[in-house]
């Protein structure tokens, strides 16, 4: 604890970032520098509670209640505090091998369960990790990690998150290290998932070079199951860990939604990324929103991605479709009690750039898509819609009930389905026979990851469906554990 009265003494100051009006006119992160005496005196303000929920990284209602990673945050904020900052990145790295990843994208699940944020506002843990990492980065204590050699050759599919961690620890211990890649860059959602303002890939690509160069082999626009088979890398490889995601998306079952101009986000986003670090977008290969009004479907992260990527091709009008209520403005104590996530009102970056220039914000509640309509040419021209509310049926669950007479039809030449994913593609599942859980996700128990196929382990969203990045790299680096043990007998991860 580096100042006893600390969380009395100061108040919580978030890290600023760039005024809308300017950070819509191009893809550059969003975040501004803080002063160093400012994130200091944000170290001071962790309250050394004694029992360090952050710290927790447990499910607690079906969501994250503390730091999935573990990371010992406490112990960081003070070394902070005190201006140790070397000290603090190796603290940091003890339990995170990628705090430039979760600093930046990482909803916080630490601060929704602070003792301090119970009675007041939350230790500014994201920005705290932030700062830590970038300032090792700028001193030059980042460097790539190697070990003696073991002899043992392991096939790592999938280069998202969890892949990326899964091949670091199975490096850092001696074990020879290849990711298959489908793309033309590594990353999966962190490369093209996520766009650049909000983790800019210069970022990315500057950890896989310091991975590159600690001597994993990474192999790209190779797609597993269908370049090569799987059993290929079973029968070549010591080890298999499966990492490729959850990348089914989730359609909308309405009429019209075959029409031109109704897409996946996911593919909305990965193709402007891709254009942007291949062209700066002068290829024209993306779906633009320039000049059109744009739905967007889905009230998650990626939804706010796809409102404010719309917002910089320059979008005539964006409009937000959830069908659920609009949260609270505070915590529900009797259903939503501390130390669980926060369900609670927030404007993201998104949403703050379209209040910014449309005076209002673009999310509607509690509205279900019925049809889509499409002109002459087959393209979409309209959505209509209807309002609901939700109510218990007859077996007590809850489900959404049509308001009468609240019929809409919104201009649309642009829809964009961001609702989310049902699971991992089906390809090397298929080709293995390997179990499938009630959601299809790849079956295999949380810290033992190894599937019904010997020496195959899976790790992230293909084994646990989708979820957070911090869960990915947890997952990845519990999984290369295990992986380790199966060929050495013991591990030290």
């Amino acid at each position: 604890m580096g100042k006893v009265t600390g969380f009395l003494e100061y108040e919580r100051i978030n890290p600023k970032k760039r005024p809308p009006e300017e950070r819509i006119k191009d893809w550059d992160e969003l975040r501004l520098p803080q002063d160093l005496e400012a994130i200091k005196t944000q170290g001071a303000r962790c309250m050394n509670c004694g029992v360090p929920f952050c710290q927790g990284g447990v499910l607690l209602n079906g969501m994250a209640a503390g730091c999935p990673v573990h990371n010992l945050i406490p112990e960081w904020n003070e070394l902070v505090y005190k201006g140790q900052w070397e000290e603090a990145y190796k603290r940091l790295i003890r339990t995170n091998p990628f705090p430039e990843f979760t600093g930046r994208v990482c909803p916080a699940p630490c601060e929704g369960s602070c003792t301090e944020g119970y009675i007041m506002e939350s230790v500014t843990v994201n920005s705290l990790e932030y700062e830590i990492i970038e300032k090792a980065f700028a001193e030059g204590w980042v460097v790539p990690k190697k070990a003696k050699t073991t002899g043992k050759k392991i096939a790592v599919v999938g280069s998202g998150p969890a892949g990326l961690s899964a091949a670091y620890y199975l490096n850092i211990v001696g074990h020879a290290v290849t990711v298959y890649e489908r793309d033309d860059r590594a990353g999966g959602l962190l490369m093209y998932g996520i766009p650049n303002m909000k983790l800019e890939k210069r970022f990315v690509e500057r950890r896989l070079e310091l991975m590159k160069a600690s001597g994993i082999q990474f192999v790209f626009n190779t797609e597993v199951g269908k370049d090569i088979l799987a059993q290929e890398l079973v029968d070549q490889y010591d080890a298999v860990v499966l990492c490729a995601g959850a990348t089914k998306s989730r359609g909308l079952e309405v009429e019209g939604k075959e029409l031109k101009g109704v897409h996946f986000a996911i593919d909305f986003l990965k193709a402007n990324t891709k254009s942007l670090l291949d062209s700066e977008l002068k290829d024209g290969n993306y779906i633009s929103a320039k000049g059109k009004n744009v739905i967007v479907i889905g009230g998650g992260d990626t939804g706010t991605d796809c409102v404010a990527t719309a917002l910089r091709h320059g979008c005539v009008s964006v409009y937000q479709f959830e069908i659920m209520p609009e949260a609270p403005k505070q915590r529900s104590e009797e259903s939503n009690p501390w130390p669980e996530w926060p369900l609670k009102y927030k404007v993201d970056y998104g949403q703050e750039e379209a209040i910014n220039l449309y005076g209002k914000d673009p999310r509607n509640y509690l509205i279900s898509t019925k049809k889509m309509v499409g002109n002459e040419q087959g393209e979409i021209k309209e959505v209509q819609t209807v309002e609901i509310t939700w109510v218990k049926n007859s077996s007590g669950r809850m489900v959404p009930q049509e308001v009468s007479g609240s019929e809409k039809v919104w201009q649309a030449d642009l829809v964009l389905l961001a609702m989310g994913f049902l699971g991992p593609e089906d390809t090397i599942p298929n080709e293995l026979n390997l179990e499938r859980d009630l959601r299809s996700n790849v079956q295999a128990e949380y810290e033992v990851f190894e599937t019904n196929v010997e020496k195959v382990f899976t790790a992230g969203d293909m084994r646990r469906g989708q979820s957070l990045v911090v869960w990915a790299i947890q997952e990845g680096k519990l999984a290369a554990r295990e992986v380790d043990k199966f060929l050495m007998g013991k591990s030290v991860i």
